[in-house]
């Protein structure tokens, strides 16, 4: 994966209002899940911005609301690639990748973003892109390519995680579909549906014509 550097600070002043002035002043807020899990009761003071949520069986998740400058993310929004972010929250170097984000119904603005804390031992589920290579025979053949999922879910420790899958398609067949449970990638687990279809080569009228002709 690249990697997105990207500044943040901690956000002390929660609530509706206050997140609609940050807004207004060109800030997103920002939740940091994923953090420590400690065993309750925590004795240990929280930084700035960390509260401690009870997640049940005496143990509770440390999360962090944030600020970011809406001018910051935008090259981490608006792309299909996908990036491991390098937090800076004043000076303190965090991993995170992108988990959700939430836009305005009418404006399409952003009104808010989670991040999911990552590091080299736990692994995360992330979307990535699919890229197709290679000349189908099903294509040759008069067949239309079409590709049903732009991106898959694949399980892994981010930094196994590719900035895309690609998929050999040289030996797909006129009328053939190829699904998440033909493919295998090292080191990743694919979490959508065995029988997802990822792309298919479908039958056109010159191909359904032609295959006629050959059987006469």
């Amino acid at each position: 994966m690249k990697t997105y550097k990207l500044s943040a600070e901690p956000r002390t002043n929660l609530g509706k209002k206050a997140a609609k002035t940050l807004r207004s002043e060109n800030l997103i807020p920002v939740v940091l899940n994923g953090g420590e899990i400690v065993t309750l009761p925590y004795n240990n003071e929280l930084k700035p911005g960390e509260k401690l949520i009870e997640i049940g069986n005496g143990k509770g998740i440390i999360t962090t609301d944030l600020v970011v400058k809406n001018d910051d993310i935008r090259k981490l929004l608006y792309t299909p690639d996908v990036f491991a972010i390098e937090l800076d929250v004043n000076g303190e170097k965090r991993n995170a990748v992108l988990r959700e984000v939430q836009f305005h119904p009418v404006k399409d603005t952003v009104l808010h973003i989670d991040l999911l804390e990552v590091n080299d031992k736990k692994p995360v589920v992330v979307e990535v892109p699919v890229k197709l290579e290679g000349h189908a025979e099903g294509v040759k053949a008069g067949g239309k390519l079409t590709l049903s999922m732009k991106k898959i879910k694949v399980k892994a420790v981010y930094t196994d995680i590719p900035e895309r899958v690609v998929i050999n398609i040289d030996h797909l067949g006129l009328g053939k579909t190829l699904q998440i449970g033909e493919l295998h990638f090292e080191g990743l687990e694919l979490m959508n549906a065995k029988n997802a279809v990822v792309c298919a080569v479908q039958l056109t009228r010159a191909a359904r014509g032609a295959a006629a002709n050959a059987g006469k």
